[in-house]
Order: structure tokens, then C-alpha cells, then sequence
């Protein structure tokens, strides 16, 4: 019985804490990415010379290296919980950055997971300097559409991954709850 007003004030307290807790709105539905340069401009100039130089002593070949530039905005992929949108800046053959034009939002579940899987699609995307990256978990159809609308933006740009690679995920059809 002694036991009994500590264990009451304890869930009375943790009752309490668990009401008073609001969950966050997402600041904003769109994502942001750019690769990270820490080169001197010395450096990257040098590099910018070594890349015309190879480009004009015969490489015709378009992506890593080629110099190719410009920024485009890949197709619009629906889903069933709404459209994902990327526009995709590469510059000097490389992707430097993915900026989500447009993500899954019909409803605050939808928010949360395109907000919080977009980033780390495109810090893959960077780091791999393709479109073929893997579905982030528990984000699917975000993964899908994201990626597929990159490899759309890549090909306007034409753009082509060192290993040639290109983005085959495919929008799910049907039942699933992933996002």
C-alpha cells in the first residue's frame, strides 16, 4: 500500500506530460539540397581547366566530366498522394544541387515522410551523382516519384551518370501504405 501514492503520482504525471505534447507542423513542404565546396578557387579553377581541356581533346560524351551545365525541372510524377516535382542544377558535369519544386502533401502524414525522406534522397543523389539511388524506408511512393523525376531533369540536360546508371524505381500500383 505504500507503493500505491507513488505509482498514482507517476501516471498522473506521465498522463499529464503525454496531453500537454503538440507535435510540430513541418516548416515547409519543399527541400533544398546543394553539394558542399570546400576547394580553394584556385583549385577549383585548375580543375575547371583540366575539364575544358579534356572536353575539347576529343571527350563528346555527355555527364561526369563532359563540362555539361544548366538547371531543369523534371516532370511532375503523381501518386496517389499527390505529385513530386525536382529541378536539378548540374554544373561542369556534376549534379551540385535538387531543389523539390513539389512533394506529397494531401494530408499531414504525407508532409511528414516526403519532408523528411526528400533530404536524404538528395544527399544520395549528390553523393552518387546519379538518379539510381535506393527508396528510402518507409517512403516509397516519395522515393519513386522523387528519383524519377530527377532522372526526367538529367535527360533533359543530358545528362548521363559515370556508370551509366539511371533511376528504376517505379511507383507502386495498388494496395501498400508506403509513402
Amino acid at each position: 500500500m505504500r507503493r500505491s501514492p507513488i505509482v498514482l503520482a507517476a501516471t498522473i504525471a506521465g498522463t499529464a506530460g503525454v496531453l500537454a505534447f503538440h507535435q510540430r507542423a513541418p516548416a515547409a513542404v519543399s527541400a533544398t539540397a546543394s553539394a558542399a565546396t570546400t576547394t580553394s578557387s584556385s583549385a577549383s579553377s585548375s580543375a575547371t581547366t583540366r575539364s575544358r581541356s579534356s572536353s575539347s581533346s576529343g571527350s563528346s560524351g555527355s555527364g561526369a566530366g563532359s563540362g555539361s551545365s544548366g538547371t531543369a525541372t523534371g516532370d511532375a510524377i503523381d501518386t496517389r498522394y499527390g505529385p513530386a516535382q525536382v529541378r536539378v542544377t548540374v554544373r561542369n558535369g556534376k549534379i551540385v544541387r535538387l531543389q523539390a519544386v513539389q512533394l506529397q502533401g494531401g494530408d499531414p502524414r504525407s508532409v511528414q515522410i516526403s519532408s523528411s525522406a526528400a533530404p536524404v534522397l538528395a544527399q544520395e543523389i549528390l553523393a552518387r551523382q546519379t538518379a539510381a539511388v535506393d527508396a528510402v524506408s518507409g517512403a516509397t511512393f516519395t522515393s519513386a516519384s522523387y528519383t524519377q523525376s530527377v532522372q526526367s531533369a538529367l535527360d533533359k540536360l543530358g545528362f548521363k551518370a559515370a556508370d551509366g546508371s539511371r533511376a528504376t524505381l517505379q511507383v507502386p500500383s495498388g494496395g501498400g501504405h508506403g509513402f
